[in-house]
C-alpha cells in the first residue's frame, strides 16, 4: 500500500542569476512499512527534499501526497497540525528541549497537542530505546548515542505515519551510529514503521529496504 507519494516535486530558491534549483522536477513513491534510504553528497538536495516531505517548507511546485492527502492543499495551521500528528522527525542535533527530561521530551509533542500521553506505549517505547535508567535524566546528562535516542522516541510516540531522519548518525561515533540504525531497523520492523532515512553514508543506507540517490536536485 502507498502510504507517499512525491510527484515533479520542485524547488527554488533565489530568482535571476543567484536563481538555485535544489530539486528538479522530482517523482517517487514509498509503501506503508518501507524503509527508504536517500543518499547524495552536501548540496545534493537531500535536506531540502525531507523538509519539504515533513511540510516544513512549501515546494517551488509539485505535489506530496502522504496517505493519500495532498498536504500543500493545507493552508499553514493545517498543515502545521498534520505535520505534528504525522510526521515524526529526527533531526542529526537532536533539538531536545534543555530543561525537560528523557520522558518530558519524549512527551513533548503529546503535550504540545494536548493530548494524553498513553503509559503502556511511552513504557514500551523507552524499554525499546535502553533508556529506562534514563527517564528523568536532563539531555546534559546523556551521551549523544542517549540524545538521538531520546529524539527517535520523541518522533516516535505519536505513532505517525513517516517517520523521516536527516542524518541520524552524523553527530555519532561508530558505534552509536551502528545503534542508531538498529533502532531504526527495529521500530521499522516491530512498530511496522515507515521510515525515510536521509545519510551521506552508503553503508549505513545499505541497511534500509531500499535506495536513492540524489543528485543536484534529481533522482539518478
Amino acid at each position: 500500500m502507498e502510504i507517499l507519494r512525491v510527484e515533479d516535486l520542485t524547488k527554488i530558491y533565489g530568482k535571476g542569476d543567484s536563481e538555485v534549483v535544489a530539486l528538479d522536477h522530482m517523482s517517487f513513491s514509498v509503501e506503508k512499512g518501507e524503509f527508504l534510504a536517500i543518499v547524495g553528497a552536501s548540496g545534493s538536495g537531500k535536506s531540502t527534499l525531507l523538509h519539504l516531505l515533513g511540510g516544513v517548507d512549501r515546494p517551488t511546485s509539485g505535489k506530496v501526497y502522504i496517505d493519500g492527502e495532498d498536504i500543500y492543499a493545507l493552508n499553514d495551521d493545517k498543515l502545521a497540525i498534520f505535520r505534528r500528528r504525522q510526521v515524526g522527525l529526527i533531526y542529526q542535533f537532536y533539538n531536545l528541549i534543555p530543561i525537560l527530561n528523557v520522558e518530558e521530551n519524549i512527551t513533548l509533542p503529546l503535550a504540545l497537542d494536548s493530548r494524553e500521553v498513553d503509559k503502556e506505549r511511552l513504557d514500551q517505547l523507552i524499554g525499546l530505546l535502553g533508556l529506562d535508567n534514563r527517564r528523568k535524566h536532563l539531555p546534559n546528562e546523556l551521551s549523544g548515542g542517549q540524545q538521538q535516542r531520546t529524539s527517535i522516541g520523541r518522533a516516535l510516540i505519536t505513532n505517525p505515519t513517516i517517520v523521516l531522519a536527516d542524518e541520524p548518525t552524523g553527530n555519532l561515533d561508530s558505534k552509536s551510529s551502528d545503534e542508531i540504525v538498529n533502532l531504526l531497523k527495529r521500530s521499522n520492523k516491530e512498530y511496522k514503521q515507515t521510515i525515510i532515512m536521509i545519510t551521506h553514508n552508503m553503508e549505513i543506507a545499505k541497511t534500509a529496504d531500499r535506495v536513492l540517490r540524489i543528485e543536484d536536485g534529481r533522482l539518478i
